[in-house]
């Protein structure tokens, strides 16, 4: 008699990846497993920077910046990703679903700084984050030097991004529920 082996399912091996590559996270998207590696300094300077105008803006309006939770994704079964920063409701615990992931009704803005995997953050999480109906997506794009800005998605796609430039800044769209401008330069570089 056969023995038949049990396949390994996308979000255990998710888990195993990423306990025998020390210094990477893994990602779901579309039922695809990507590891990245840990960000760099300028990339963690400029989430630090901006969950602390988040967290000064939003004082009192029901909503907290996090960095690096789990969102979990409508693309696949067992696809999530985790932003660099998100603006979520104040009490985005009770959305949790699994595998440290929250549900997207949680999430007014997510923010993704590129890093080695730039092609992900301008592809495949635009359509990922559209199809769950994240309200607005901020991409930090140091490969291309300039910040995207993508907002109210309908039936499941955003609309054409809002690109800036250096010099310029970014005003938080109103479905965050913050008021807020950001800084193209300390976006890109965070300083």
């Amino acid at each position: 008699m056969a023995v038949r082996a049990r396949r390994t399912t996308v979000l255990e091996a998710e888990t195993w990846l990423t306990r025998q590559l020390e210094g990477y996270r893994g990602e779901v998207l579309f039922e695809r497993l990507t590891a990245t590696p840990w960000a760099d300094g300028p990339h963690q300077e400029t989430l630090t920077k901006l969950c602390s105008a988040f967290h000064d803006a939003g004082e009192g309006r029901g909503l907290k910046c996090v960095l690096g939770i789990g969102l979990w994704l409508p693309t696949g079964p067992d696809d999530f990703a985790v932003p660099g920063l998100s603006v979520v409701e104040a009490d985005f615990l009770n959305a949790h679903i699994q595998h440290n992931c929250y549900g997207p009704p949680a999430f007014r803005l997510v923010l993704e700084v590129t890093a080695c995997n730039w092609s992900d953050d301008l592809g495949l999480k635009v359509d990922a984050y559209a199809r769950a109906g994240i309200p607005a997506y901020l991409i930090a794009d140091r490969k291309h030097d300039e910040v995207l800005l993508y907002t109210d998605p309908a039936d499941g796609k955003y609309p054409d991004p809002v690109r800036y430039k250096r010099g310029q800044t970014v005003p938080v769209p109103e479905s965050v529920g913050v008021a807020l401008d950001l800084s193209v330069d300390t976006l890109l570089d965070g300083d």
